[in-house]
């Protein structure tokens, strides 16, 4: 007989939920050293969002990663993988250890997730602006078998731009889909910036996407996406909220966590030295050794 349940896991602390971020990012700077390649402002500004997800909100299970009533997750943004593998393996997934084989010729660790591969992923992503179009019909999948599982995407703000989010915010209200929330993770520095005349800005981001989701019919919440309080605060109101999906707007730091990568452009993709590696994780491991509330 098929279990229906996932097996109940204690609530971490904050102060738990902290370190285990810091302990993520500390693997995302160390695996897109190794391979020589990958992304780093945009998974480091997404590790509390991601951290968060894994250890505190989703009902999933590693033991049985394609347990039919599990929450699912899709990961928009899919050039960040680095940061949702890193935290699939913390939480046990698979052995943190084949994270030094990142961005490798056959490995299941990929530069974009890959379903069909690597076990816990919900999506293949990768083209930006399609990763809130499958989340909606897996909610409408469930509301026709019934199930009670949730569904969560993750978007940039950069990939705000591409006209299928909209096409597919403006179905999920219009189904009343409450059961899909919406995480953009707004840094404020896409790769390229905003196009405007004369070229590309990064002094203006994208115009207030809270606004425009609400006028689609969403229900809105914000947060700071590096508060794990706040975080929690922000998932809870999603979970609670019936008759509109939610998107939750998280302002975030793009390379956050390591001072000289944080709103900094130039890291969206940067491989960093040995010198830099050693310098970021002394101040990730400083970060993981503070002292915190145990809320």
């Amino acid at each position: 007989m098929t279990e229906t349940v996932a097996i109940a896991q204690p609530r971490p602390s904050l102060a738990d939920l902290r370190r285990r971020s810091a302990e993520a990012r500390g693997l995302i700077v160390a695996a897109v050293h190794k391979a020589g390649a990958g992304h780093l402002g945009g998974p480091l500004s997404a590790t509390d969002l991601l951290v968060a997800l894994y250890f505190d909100a989703l009902n999933v299970d590693p033991e049985r990663p394609r347990w039919d009533e599990r929450d699912r997750f899709i990961l928009s943004k899919g050039h960040s993988s680095i940061g949702l593998y890193a935290v699939l393996a913390l939480r046990g997934y698979f052995p943190v250890a084949e994270l030094d084989t990142f961005d490798q010729i056959d490995s299941r660790l990929q530069g974009h997730p890959d379903m069909s591969k690597l076990p816990g992923l919900d999506m293949s992503t990768g083209s930006l602006g399609q990763g809130l179009s499958p989340g909606v019909g897996m909610a409408l999948g469930a509301r026709l078998k019934g199930a009670s599982f949730r569904t969560w995407v993750m978007l940039g703000d950069g990939e705000l731009q591409e006209g299928q989010i909209w096409e597919a915010a403006f179905v999920a209200a219009r189904y009343e889909l409450d059961s899909v929330t919406a995480i953009v993770d707004c840094n404020g520095l896409p790769q390229f910036g905003w196009p405007e005349t004369g070229g590309f800005t990064r002094e203006r981001s994208f115009d207030d996407p809270g606004a425009k989701f609400a006028a689609f019919g969403w229900h809105v919440v914000e947060c700071d996406g590096h508060d794990h309080g706040a975080i929690r605060d922000a998932f809870a109101a999603a979970v609670a909220h019936k008759g509109q999906p939610t998107c939750i707007v998280a302002q975030t730091v793009k390379g956050k966590g390591v001072s000289f990568m944080e709103r900094d452009f130039n890291w969206h993709a940067k491989v960093p030295t040995d010198d830099h590696l050693a310098t970021a994780l002394a101040e990730i491991e400083a970060i993981r050794a503070q002292p915190g509330e145990e809320g």
